[in-house]
C-alpha cells in the first residue's frame, strides 16, 4: 500500500477489506475508492453499453464510473459509488457489470459492436419485425438491463423515519454551509446543517488552502465545537437531502449504520422529513471534464478528485509513473502544486490556453490539448497535440479540470430552471425555484473560500431576516479570494470516440449523431443518447453535451437550454423510503370490534384491505378448514349465523341537496328513496364501468348512511368528497367517513327475527312493520343506541344490525348467549363468499373494473331519467354492445373443481384469445347443494342456459366440463329473504 504525507486518515489503525475476493488493507477515514488507490487497483468496474474499462473518476457522490456490490447475503446492495463508501473492518466489495471476470470482461465485445449501437440504436432496431420483440428482443434487453445483482431474501436491517422542524436547515457542510449554520446559531434560531459526507468541512477537507494561516481543519473544527454546545442546532453527518417538496418539506435520508459491518440492533438509516420556514442550499460545485479521444481509461480523474485523494486521503493513483493534467484555467495549477507538495512527480500540465503561466516548478505546455491515451486496464501515456505538432507523454493518471459546475439540483425541483451565466461559463439557480430556498457559496457561483464564507454568512441573514429573526454578523477568517482564472474548452476535436457520459457510453459523436438526426431540444438528446439517465443523473456530463450541441447547432449554451432536475439527487433505497414498514409493519393492521371474541373462538384469520377479518372458526375435531366452513354455511341456511361487517365502508351523508347528491353519484335513483327504507346501488367509473356496489339507507328526510365494499371504502369517500368540492360545489351536502364509529353485525338466516326480538326494545320486526330493505333507528339491550337494517348478502332472511364501535364486542357476545338455544353460529369471510356465491350476488371478484351494469345484470339500474357519472359513457356503442353476462356454472360430472380465472371456450374451439368467451370469476364448494359451483362472465350467456362449455386453465394445463346455470344457485324467486 503506497500513501503519501499528510491526509486526514488514522494511520494508527489497519482495517482488512476485500475487492473481487483480494484482501487489501486501508485506514479509518478512507472511502472505498481511496483504499483501492492507495493499493494500486484503478480498475474498478465496466462501462453499461460498451463495458469499457472503468475507474474512479471523482471523489464524491456524483462518480459515474465506480459502481459496486457492498456485503454479502441479505445485506448485499449493489451500485454503490465506491467514492462515498466508507471503509470498515471486513468490507466485502465486488465489482459489476461484466461476464467472466473484471480484467477480462467477456461483454467487452460490445465495444468491438460499437458501430451499431450508436444512438437512437434502441429506437431504430427493436421497432422490427414486430414479431421479435416479445421472443427476442424483451428479453434480451431484461438480461442486460441493471447493474448489479440484488438481495433475494429479506433485509434483516431495521430502517426508521422522522419528522424534524427547523427555522433553518442548511443543506452542505462546505465554508458556505458552515458560515451560515454559525450564523444562524449564534442568532438563536433553530438550525438543522445536513452533509453528506461523514465529515463536514466540504472542499475545504480536499484542499491545502489556509484559514486565518493555519489548516482549515482547525477553523472546522472550531466551528463544529461551537455548534455542538448550541442547544437550537443539530448535526446531520452522512445526510443526504435529496428533494424539496410542497410547504417547505425537504426529504433527507441519513445513513446510521452504513459505515458499520452491521447496525447490531439499532437503526441502519433513517429517512427523516424535514420541515423548514427557510433553507440554504450550500451543495457546492461540481468539476466538469473535458472529452477528447479515449478520455475514459482507467487512471483520468476530474482535477480536483486527483488534488482531494492527495490531500484528503494521502493516496494518488498511478504512483509508478508520474502524473499530468489537462486544463484550461488556473485550477489545474492548483493541483499540479498540491501535488507537488504531497511528493508526487509531475510530469506536464498541458493548459489550452496560450497564455498560460506556470506557477511553480512543473513543465508546461501552453496552447496545448490532451489528444489520445494509451493503455487498456490503466492509464500508461497520452497524447499532447500542439501547434508544433504532437507528442506522447507516459504517466500513469491524468488529471482534468474543465471548469466547475454549481449544484443547482434541488433548487430545480419546483420547475425551477437554470440560467446561463456567461462570466462563470455555467448554468446557475434561476428564479421560480422552490418558495423559501436560498442559495449561497459555489452553488450559485461563488467559487473562492472567502466569497463562500461571506456568502453563506450573508444569505443565512437574509433567511432569517424573512423570519423577523436578526443575525450578528460574525467574524470569518481571512481566506483565499482568488477565483481560478480561466477560460471554457468544451471537447477536444478528433477522429477518436471522446466520451461524455461515462456511464452510459455516450461520445461527442453520438451527440452529433442526435443533432444530424434532429433529435436536437434538450428533452430530445437526452433520451435518443440515454445521456445524464445514469446513476449520477448527468452531474459530470449534462452541461458539456449541452455546450457540443449549441456547437453543432451555431446556437448559445443559453438558448440551447437544460433539462432540469428531479428527486432524488443521489439514490435512494426502497428500504429507507418504507421507513422500517415491513413484515407485520408493512400497513396498520385494523382490528373489527368483535376481534376479541373472534380470538376466543379461536378464529383463523385473513388480511382483507386494512382490515383482519375472522375468516373461519374451527371447532373441536374439524381437520380441514372446508368442514368448519361448511358447517357455518349451513348453519345460516338453516338456523342463524352472526357475522362482524364492520369492515364495509359507512358514509353518512347529510344535507337538503344529500338526495339530490347521491343520485348524481348513483346510477339508480336514490333521491326518491323513502324514509325508513333501504335501496341496493350501483356506482360507475367515470369510464361507464362499474367499479362499487352497496346500499344507500334513509334515516331522515336529509340523512342518509351509504355502505360500500370493504376492499373500495377509502376510494369511495375520497370520490364522493371530490365530487363535493370540486363537481358540485353548490349542494348543500356534508359527508363523514362513520366506518370505525359503528360496530355492524350481520343476523342471517331462518331465525334471524327470533334472536332479534330478544334483544330490541319494544321494536316490531314483524314483515309489516318491518319489511324487506327497511331501516330504523331504535335501541336495544335496555337503551342502547343502534341502527337495524333489513337487508340480505347471504339470501337467507337477514339484518344488519349497527351499535357505538365500543359496544360491538358486547353485542356479539350478548346475541351469542340469546341466541344458544336457535343454534346461533359465528361465521367468517370464506362462509360469507359460499353464501353470497350461491345466491349470486356480484361482489370484488365480479367488481374487477372491466364489468358493466349490463354484464351484472343490472342494466336497468343505469337510469334513463336522470343523468349521474359514468351514464352517459355506458351507453357508448363498446359497451352497450357488450353482450357478456353473468353466469352460475357448475361441473358437469358432478365433482370437478372449476378453476377460479379459468377461461370459458365452446366446446372444439381452439384455446386462443380469439375463441374466448369470458372468465370465471369466483369459484367454491356449496354444502346446500354437494358440490362444486362458480360465477362467470360468459358471451351471451343469459341465452345459453343448460349449454355445456369448457372451463380451461392454460397455466396448469387443466380443462373442466361445465354446465351454464342461473347465477342464482339458491332461492331464486327471493322468498327466504322476503319470509
Amino acid at each position: 500500500m503506497t500513501r503519501l504525507s499528510g491526509g486526514l486518515i488514522d494511520r494508527s489503525k489497519v482495517l482488512s477489506f476485500t475487492f473481487d475476493g483480494v484482501r487489501y488493507s486501508g485506514h479509518p477515514g478512507d472511502t472505498l475508492a481511496s483504499a483501492l488507490l492507495a493499493n494500486g487497483v484503478q480498475l474498478m468496474g465496466r462501462s453499461f453499453k460498451y463495458h469499457r474499462p472503468r475507474g474512479v473518476v471523482s471523489s464524491g457522490s456524483e462518480e459515474p464510473n465506480a459502481l459496486v456490490e457492498l456485503r454479502s447475503g441479505n445485506r448485499q446492495e449493489p451500485n454503490t459509488r465506491a467514492t462515498v463508501a466508507e471503509l470498515f473492518d471486513g468490507l466485502e466489495a465486488r465489482s459489476q457489470n461484466y461476464l467472466g471476470r473484471l480484467d477480462r470482461d467477456l461483454l467487452a465485445v460490445n465495444d468491438l459492436l460499437s458501430p451499431f449501437f450508436a444512438a437512437g440504436f434502441y429506437y431504430k432496431t427493436f421497432m422490427w419485425p414486430k414479431a421479435f420483440w416479445e421472443k427476442l428482443y424483451e428479453p434480451a434487453i431484461r438480461r442486460a438491463a441493471g447493474l448489479g445483482r440484488v438481495a433475494e431474501g429479506a433485509d434483516p436491517d431495521a430502517y426508521d423515519k422522522g419528522f424534524l422542524h427547523a427555522d433553518l436547515l442548511v443543506i452542505g457542510g462546505g465554508a458556505a454551509g458552515l458560515a451560515a449554520a454559525l450564523t444562524a446559531g449564534r442568532a438563536g434560531a433553530k438550525v438543522i446543517l445536513a452533509d453528506e459526507d461523514s465529515r463536514f468541512g466540504g472542499r475545504l477537507l480536499a484542499e491545502s488552502h489556509l484559514l486565518d494561516g493555519a489548516p482549515a481543519t482547525q477553523w472546522i473544527e472550531g466551528v463544529l465545537a461551537e455548534l455542538c454546545t448550541m442547544p437550537n442546532v443539530r448535526l446531520l453527518p452522512r445526510t443526504t437531502v435529496f428533494g424539496v417538496y410542497d410547504h417547505g418539506i425537504y426529504g433527507a435520508v441519513e445513513r446510521v449504520a452504513d459505515h458499520l459491518p452491521t447496525p447490531g440492533a439499532g437503526v441502519r438509516q433513517t429517512l427523516w422529513r424535514i420541515t423548514a420556514k427557510r433553507a440554504v442550499l450550500a451543495a457546492g460545485a461540481t468539476e466538469r471534464h473535458i472529452p477528447f479521444a479515449d478520455n475514459d481509461r482507467p487512471g483520468i480523474l476530474l482535477g480536483g478528485a486527483l488534488r482531494a485523494y492527495a490531500n484528503r486521503w494521502a493516496t494518488a493513483p498511478g504512483t509508478d509513473r508520474p502524473v499530468a493534467i489537462f486544463t484550461c484555467h488556473d485550477e489545474g495549477h492548483r493541483t499540479a502544486l498540491d501535488l507537488q507538495a504531497r511528493g508526487v512527480p509531475v510530469a506536464a500540465v498541458i493548459d489550452s490556453r496560450n497564455d498560460a503561466v506556470a506557477q511553480g516548478d512543473y513543465r508546461l505546455i501552453a496552447g496545448g490539448q490532451v489528444s489520445g491515451s494509451q493503455g487498456r486496464l490503466g492509464l500508461r501515456g497520452i497524447s499532447v497535440t500542439t501547434a508544433s505538432g504532437t507528442e506522447a507523454i507516459a504517466c500513469g493518471a491524468l488529471g482534468v479540470s474543465g471548469g466547475w459546475n454549481p449544484n443547482v439540483h434541488l433548487s430545480s425541483h419546483h420547475r425551477g430552471r437554470p440560467v446561463w451565466d456567461d462570466t462563470l461559463g455555467a448554468f446557475v439557480p434561476g428564479p421560480g425555484g422552490p418558495g423559501g430556498l436560498l442559495v449561497a457559496g459555489a452553488a450559485r457561483g461563488k467559487g473562492s473560500t472567502a466569497l463562500a464564507l461571506a456568502d453563506g454568512a450573508e444569505i443565512a441573514r437574509q433567511a432569517l431576516a424573512e423570519l423577523s429573526i436578526t443575525a450578528p454578523v460574525i467574524a470569518l477568517p481571512q481566506a483565499e479570494d482568488t477565483a481560478p482564472n480561466g477560460t471554457t474548452l468544451w471537447h477536444v476535436p478528433g477522429k477518436g470516440r471522446a466520451w461524455v457520459d461515462f456511464q452510459n457510453d455516450v461520445t461527442v459523436k453520438d451527440i452529433a449523431l442526435a443533432h444530424k438526426e434532429n433529435m436536437r431540444p434538450v428533452e430530445h438528446l437526452k433520451r435518443w443518447t440515454t445521456l445524464g439517465m445514469a446513476t449520477d443523473q448527468g452531474k459530470t456530463a449534462n452541461v458539456t453535451a449541452l455546450a457540443v450541441m449549441a456547437e453543432l447547432t451555431g446556437k448559445t449554451i443559453a438558448e440551447t437550454g437544460t433539462t432540469i432536475f428531479r428527486p432524488p439527487y443521489t439514490g435512494v433505497s426502497l428500504a429507507v423510503l418504507g421507513g422500517g414498514d415491513t413484515g407485520p409493519d408493512f400497513r396498520p393492521r385494523r382490528l373489527t370490534p368483535t376481534d376479541v371474541f373472534a380470538k376466543s373462538q379461536g378464529a383463523a384469520f385473513v388480511e382483507v384491505g386494512q382490515w383482519m377479518r375472522a375468516q373461519y372458526f374451527p371447532k373441536p375435531g374439524e381437520t380441514h378448514w372446508r368442514q368448519s366452513v361448511d358447517r357455518e354455511v349451513i348453519a345460516v341456511r338453516r338456523d342463524v349465523g352472526l357475522c362482524d361487517v364492520t369492515t364495509l365502508g359507512k358514509v353518512d351523508v347529510q344535507g337538503a341537496d344529500a338526495g339530490e347528491f347521491l343520485n348524481r353519484l348513483y346510477s339508480n335513483m336514490m333521491g326518491t328513496l323513502k324514509v325508513g327504507m333501504v335501496r341496493y346501488g350501483l356506482m360507475l367509473r367515470e369510464d361507464g364501468f362499474a367499479y362499487d356496489d352497496g346500499t344507500c339507507a334513509r334515516l331522515a328526510a336529509h340523512h342518509y348512511v351509504v355502505t360500500t365494499t370493504t376492499a373500495n371504502a377509502g376510494l369511495v369517500f375520497r370520490n364522493m368528497e371530490f365530487a363535493r368540492q370540486c363537481l358540485w360545489p353548490e349542494l348543500d351536502v356534508q359527508l363523514i367517513s362513520t366506518t370505525d364509529a359503528w360496530a355492524q353485525i350481520a343476523v342471517a338466516g331462518p331465525k334471524s327475527r327470533a334472536l332479534l326480538e330478544r334483544i330490541v326494545d319494544g321494536f316490531d320486526l314483524s314483515n309489516a312493520a318491518f319489511p324487506f330493505m327497511a331501516c330504523a333507528e331504535l335501541t336495544i339491550c335496555g337503551g342502547l343506541r343502534a341502527r337495524l337494517f333489513r337487508i340480505s348478502f347471504s339470501g337467507e332472511m337477514a339484518y344488519e344490525i349497527a351499535v357505538p364501535a365500543r359496544y360491538g364486542n358486547a353485542l356479539m357476545e350478548r346475541l351469542m348467549q340469546q341466541g344458544a338455544d336457535l343454534g346461533v353460529t359465528p361465521y367468517g369471510t370464506e362462509a360469507l363468499a359460499v353464501l353470497r356465491i350461491e345466491k349470486g350476488h356480484a361482489a370484488g371478484a365480479e367488481l374487477n373494473g372491466q364489468a358493466t351494469a349490463a354484464m351484472l345484470g343490472l342494466g336497468r339500474m343505469v337510469s334513463q331519467k336522470k343523468d349521474s357519472i359514468g351514464a352517459i359513457m355506458s351507453r357508448r356503442e363498446g359497451l352497450a354492445g357488450e353482450t357478456r353476462r353473468l353466469v352460475g356454472l357448475i361441473p358437469e360430472d358432478g365433482q370437478g373443481a372449476i378453476p377460479g380465472g379459468a377461461h370459458l371456450f365452446t366446446e372444439g374451439a381452439a384455446r386462443n384469445m380469439e375463441t374466448d368467451q369470458g372468465w370465471v370469476t369466483s369459484t367454491c364448494h356449496s354444502p346446500h347443494l354437494g358440490h362444486p359451483i362458480a360465477l362467470g362472465y360468459l358471451e351471451g350467456g343469459d341465452t345459453r342456459l343448460d349449454e355445456v362449455v369448457i372451463a380451461a386453465n392454460p397455466l396448469e394445463g387443466t380443462e373442466t366440463r361445465v354446465r351454464v346455470v342461473s347465477p342464482h344457485f339458491i332461492d331464486p324467486e327471493g322468498e327466504r329473504l322476503r319470509g
